[in-house]
């Protein structure tokens, strides 16, 4: 299991000194996690000397990665997402570049060999317990620096600030690879520790402040996700490796004042305004969270998944535009809407119980019928894209698929 993951990451490592890249491209998911996962390997490729480019991506569209693979001999890291298409990744690199995939969803084998998936759930790890992205990178980045003989620092406190983020925790505290690194960050003074009644709170140290990290992961959500097309995700890794300074405080502070305002309006909307099916519950909040990235329909149904008008025995689902841009990329005309789905505390307890699927179960599946980009799936969270205008079109996918549910527990 873990060896025989740091045994890959060791060869990756290896395969990547021995071409001798000076420039790299790290793409990273703009949550907490990704912002995290970013921040490491930013910062392991720079000790080793390897001048990376980032660009933060909500998810891997298509339509980037084909302009990411129209160029050929470039090292591309991918963190916190990509592991389930590797597959795809493979048939669009042909063999040109070298890749590496730092994920910890549910992952397929790469078909190229110069793919190299390193995503924990290939290798018997459970990406929503045991190990985070961070995490992931974490342990590369040790890997990486180990080869290249470099007396580096692999940031392990931001390794466990990934799973804080994702809220990976067992009994209120962390677990598995997290759990290591959170401890190893401990051992070295950056990270404190304190019992708490739920478990275990953890404060990070950077710079020789103290931040909860319960805050610090709340603060990169706000930047990545609210703040995703006004630069936020630079300020985010910036915290990341420098804490909070004055400016990410005002800024976090105008996001947040947005960020209520416009999920405010939808909470009063949608009281009125929910569709339901015998499994789902759902609402189309089109584009009236722009400005926001649409991470935050995510957040949005993670806000409202035990609110009291709601049904806690359904499924919960809320659609958001996707706006024809990228930062970094410019215009490409996507034409799709994102729906995440969530689940109520009543149903968390019914599907690890295994009395109701995960959704990684079913909506995967049901995106595919429709020609959809299914990414990154949790079995109590979970994403993917399809064209606007099919959203009760997927609906009805899906519940075709539950009709048979005792096949997909």
């Amino acid at each position: 299991m873990l060896q025989d993951l740091l045994d890959a990451m060791n060869t990756a490592a290896s395969v990547i000194r021995d071409r001798n890249p000076d420039a790299a491209m790290v793409i990273h998911h703009n949550d907490a996690d990704g912002l995290s996962s970013g921040a490491v390997l930013l910062s392991a490729l720079e000790q080793v000397g390897i001048k990376a480019a980032h660009i933060s991506l909500e998810k891997p569209y298509p339509q980037v990665l084909e302009r990411v693979f129209a160029d050929s001999g470039q090292l591309i890291f991918f963190a916190d997402f990509a592991g389930k298409i590797a597959p795809y990744i493979s048939q669009l690199n042909g063999g040109r570049n070298l890749v590496v995939i730092l994920d910890h969803h549910p992952a397929e084998p790469s078909d190229d060999p110069m793919v190299m998936n390193l995503d924990g759930d290939l290798y018997g790890l459970k990406g929503d317990r045991d190990i985070s992205a961070s995490a992931t990178c974490c342990l590369f980045a040790e890997q990486l620096l180990s080869v290249y003989g470099a007396d580096g620092d692999p940031l392990s406190h931001l390794g466990m600030l990934g799973a804080v983020g994702d809220g990976f925790f067992v009994s209120g505290a962390l677990s598995g690879v997290n759990r290591t690194l959170m401890q190893r960050a401990a051992d070295q003074d950056i990270v404190k520790v304190a019992a708490s009644s739920s478990g275990e709170t953890y404060t990070l140290v950077i710079n020789g402040t103290e931040y909860p990290a319960e805050t610090l992961c709340r603060y990169l959500d706000i930047l990545g996700g609210v703040g995703y097309y006004r630069n936020g995700t630079a300020m985010g890794l910036q915290l990341c490796r420098e804490g909070i300074t004055r400016e990410a405080e005002e800024e976090i502070s105008r996001l947040m004042a947005l960020k209520d305002e416009l999920f405010g309006r939808e909470l009063d909307r949608i009281k009125d305004h929910m569709f339901k099916t015998r499994h789902i519950q759902w609402f189309d909040a089109q584009s009236r969270f722009e400005p926001m990235g649409i991470k935050m329909i995510g957040v949005f149904c993670t806000e409202i998944r035990d609110s009291g008008f709601l049904d806690h025995d359904a499924y919960l689902a809320g659609f958001q535009h996707i706006p024809n841009m990228v930062p970094g990329f410019g215009e490409i005309p996507f034409g799709a809407t994102k729906i995440s789905m969530r689940v109520s505390s009543v149903m968390t307890e019914k599907i690890r119980s295994g009395l109701m699927p995960g959704l990684d179960r079913f909506l995967p599946q049901a995106t595919s019928r429709l020609g959809g980009f299914a990414d990154a799936c949790h079995s109590l969270s979970a994403a993917t894209t399809v064209h606007i205008g099919e959203e009760a079109q997927l609906i009805d996918e899906m519940e075709k698929l539950l009709a048979q549910k005792e096949q997909l527990i």
